[in-house]
């Protein structure tokens, strides 16, 4: 291994937020925050933004069985009587936001997340999607994707999903290993996997993603480097490769296992440079933070234009504005004011009871929360900061900044300055550099940041 390398990941692999919004929502608020305002801040950005469309995510937050490793909010159930009344409540809170617009919307992107989607049967998952279509005009080249669990997404699943308009399928393998499986309580064999991803291309899904996972109990090279191997004779069009992040504290499932399991962080470093290594030698192309993609993809040309976007669903070709989320601890970023439903489906479901939207936390967004919002997303889709936004920082983040250009992370350019590849993985650290309130919050609640 390289160790200038090793030793930057040892120096920068600090709590740092993911940056998936700004602030951070840790900094959002219950206390103080008006439902009313929220409301007024989204019909206000559904009139400015109308003609490019929504991105909607439902969380369908059940699963059969609770993996252990798992940071998602989730319902344990193997009662599917849930189902039904579930999606109703879906279809409630949906209709909510059409009668705020006012008209039918433009819907460019659904996605499914939990949770596990594929918990919900096939013919459930149609009329969900169909009900919601029938309100909507769908926008010319609309993707819709969902989150596969390869144990339990059936033929029928795909089939489903690929007749109603879904395109985009992601599968959470996490890692090959049947210790680590057993561990993280979530076993499936390689042989599952490609049958799930070879009737996705029967099927004529046009991009399968892999989920992996590395810093999970038990993994150790050899682990990495069989997962890799196996993943490359699937050959999947995109890798998302994310670091575990172990906070017991706050996801008790983790103490099914204790600290001793898991890799040092020595460790954890060599997995992570390794899995990286084995991806790009395989032909992926990383895109941003955690994301790898294949060179005709379509993530990778967007990167390359200056078109690429992220939001809560991830890194997307999207320009929308308007996240729409609905579901139980759903998250929405209407531009002008962010919004989180009830976490618990108990909760969720007692507010739509009361015939209001289930938002209870959320943060309207200032001038200036905006103003940083753009320029940590310049960093985390373009790869680069402008030489005004370095200008204005504090003169303890310029310290930061020449501290970061010393260590090879940054390269100076006339414009500014560009990520540099080392810095490639270091991106929330960077964007940490624009962020007021980093440093002021309780580091136990964010990840290692590589």
């Amino acid at each position: 291994m390289n160790k200038t390398e090793e030793a930057l990941i040892a120096k920068y692999d600090k709590p740092v937020p993911r940056y998936t919004s700004y602030p951070t929502v840790l900094d959002w608020h219950t206390d103080g925050f008006h439902k009313e305002c929220y409301i007024d801040k989204l019909k206000l950005s559904f009139d400015l933004n109308k003609s490019e469309g929504i991105s909607l995510y439902i969380h369908l937050p059940y699963c059969e069985s609770l993996c252990t490793y798992c940071g998602c909010n989730t319902h344990i159930s193997v009662n599917h009587q849930v189902e039904y009344p579930y999606i109703q409540a879906l279809l409630k809170e949906w209709e909510m936001y059409v009668s705020t617009f006012g008209e039918r919307p433009k819907l460019k992107e659904i996605h499914l997340g939990g949770g596990t989607p594929t918990f919900f049967s096939a013919e459930n998952l149609k009329f969900l999607i169909e009900s919601i279509k029938n309100t909507v005009e769908l926008m010319p080249g609309y993707e819709f994707s969902f989150e596969g669990h390869p144990n339990n997404t059936t033929y029928e699943h795909l089939k489903v999903l690929r007749e109603v308009g879904f395109s985009r399928v992601s599968f959470g393998i996490q890692d090959f290993d049947l210790k680590v499986q057993k561990a993280i309580n979530r076993l499936q064999s390689f042989d599952q996997v490609a049958e799930v991803t070879k009737w996705s291309r029967i099927l004529g899904y046009e991009s399968i993603n892999f989920d992996l996972i590395y810093g999970l109990p038990f993994q150790t090279e050899e682990t990495i480097l069989d997962t890799m191997e196996k993943v490359g004779h699937l050959k999947p069009d995109r890798i998302a490769f994310y670091s575990y992040a172990h906070v017991p504290w706050k996801r008790p499932g983790q103490r099914a296992y204790s600290e001793t399991d898991l890799p040092s962080p020595s460790s954890k470093r060599k997995l992570n440079i390794l899995g990286q290594a084995l991806l790009r030698k395989q032909g992926y192309l990383p895109i941003g933070m955690d994301h790898f993609a294949l060179p005709n993809d379509s993530l990778v040309e967007a990167f390359k234009e200056g078109r690429l976007n992220r939001n809560f669903m991830g890194y997307t070709t999207s320009n929308s504005q308007l996240l729409i989320g609905i579901g139980a601890s759903s998250i929405s970023d209407v531009g002008l004011a962010y919004g989180q439903n009830a976490k618990s489906v108990k909760g969720y479901l007692a507010q739509l009871e009361k015939g209001a939207l289930p938002i209870v936390k959320g943060h309207i967004m200032s001038k200036e929360d905006r103003r940083i919002k753009a320029k940590l997303l310049k960093v985390a889709c373009e790869q680069r900061i402008s030489a005004e936004d370095a200008l204005n920082l504090y003169a303890n983040d310029r310290d930061r900044l020449n501290e970061l250009i010393l260590d090879g992370l940054l390269e100076k350019t006339a414009e500014g300055f560009l990520v540099t590849t080392s810095g490639a993985q270091f991106l929330r650290n960077i964007c940490s550099l624009f962020d007021p309130n980093f440093g002021k919050q309780n580091k136990r609640s964010f990840s290692q940041a590589v």
